[in-house]
């Protein structure tokens, strides 16, 4: 099957509902054969983002362009795209075969054509064996392949996805993870999913968008997003993170410090540009703080705070402390090793911080 990589930019897209603006000034350029996702919590405008590109609403102000033509006023028959939708929509009274010939036959192609292009969709999507069954005779990971090799037979521009792996358990979600993948780099079909999940966000995409509240917070890698968030928002939203609030001065000797609140004067690694004095937050990943017994010597690079342990939670693969630091309650993830006994809640301990991955943030 040859597919076509579109790209796909949106220029100053807006939206409202009335007088509720759901989507505010939306940039973003997706790029060809890439596999792009749209993370949110809901409400976020994700899905509203997800249903223009398709055709199902329209915004009021901006661009939406296809490999730079402007696609807004066309109707989403005719866009090329493919969509799968969170119930898949399949139709139950129709063979695995109809339902994935289903937009061939709308768009008269020949019997041969169909036969060829159904038959190698579905061996696509390995259910070559099932073309006889009715959607009601198969698993919930099954009826999503029928889903996408219905859309993909298509041969669409774009490929959207609505969630697409919500409906199914946490197992085969990991497993259907990984086909998605598979399938989108087989094919090199530019698609965008959305998604409320974060690990399916960062398993599985290229890229991806953050919204919240109709505004694009951050476009980046996992990796990136990840290390180096642009706010408070991303930085919470993208993985665990400790986040203190405080204020960033700099010290007689030049140095750079964070007063966090109820914790007092922590120094910093030296910044490249020079940083934004005054209110500000700082972010700390969980598993980048050591724990350690108070009696112990600490890494002389490393910031040591004494503290309680308030709570432990195990994990399995590693063990979640909350630890009372002054006023604060500091998070630290510890690996899990057999043999290794747990702190226990009103331990004393001692927390370690490399100050190289201490993320100042002042939105």
């Amino acid at each position: 099957m040859s597919m076509n990589k579109a790209s796909l930019e949106c220029r100053h897209i807006s939206l409202s509902y009335g007088s509720t603006p759901v989507l505010r000034d939306i940039n973003l350029k997706i790029e060809p054969g890439e596999f792009f996702a749209l993370l949110g919590p809901s409400g976020s405008g994700k899905s509203t983002l997800l249903r223009l590109i398709a055709g199902f609403n329209q915004h009021q102000s901006g661009e939406l362009l296809i490999d730079g033509q402007d696609i807004s006023g066309v109707p989403p028959h005719a866009r090329h795209i493919g969509m799968v939708f969170q119930n898949y929509a399949l139709w139950p009274h129709m063979t695995v075969w109809d339902n994935v010939a289903f937009g061939l036959v709308e768009r008269r192609e020949s019997r041969d054509a169909i036969r060829r292009k159904v038959g190698a969709a579905l061996e696509l999507v390995g259910l070559a064996d099932y073309a006889k069954r009715r959607p009601g005779q198969l698993s919930g990971g099954q009826q999503q392949r029928v889903a996408l090799a219905r859309t993909i037979v298509i041969e669409p521009k774009l490929l959207l996805l609505d969630e697409p792996l919500s409906n199914l358990d946490k197992n085969l979600r990991v497993q259907m993870r990984d086909e998605l993948k598979n399938l989108q780099r087989t094919l090199g079909l530019t698609t965008i999913f959305v998604t409320h999940d974060q690990e399916e966000a960062m398993t599985t995409a290229d890229r991806m968008a953050v919204l919240d509240q109709g505004v694009l917070q951050q476009v980046g890698t996992a990796a990136g997003l990840y290390d180096y968030p642009d706010n408070r928002f991303v930085a919470g939203f993208v993985g665990t993170a400790n986040l203190l609030e405080g204020e960033l001065k700099m010290a007689p000797d030049g140095a750079l410090q964070f007063h966090a609140r109820g914790l007092g004067p922590l120094t910093l690694a030296r910044p490249d540009a020079a940083p934004t004095l005054g209110a500000a937050t700082l972010a700390l990943r969980p598993h980048q703080v050591s724990i350690a017994d108070p009696q112990q010597a600490g890494d002389a690079a490393r910031l040591w705070l004494d503290g309680q342990v308030e709570s432990a939670e195990f994990l399995g693969e590693f063990s979640r402390y909350r630890v009372r630091v002054g006023e604060l309650a500091l998070l630290s993830d510890q690996p899990h090793y057999a043999g290794v006994p747990l702190f226990s809640a009103g331990a004393p301990v001692r927390l370690g911080i490399d100050p190289r991955q201490l993320r100042v943030l002042t939105s």
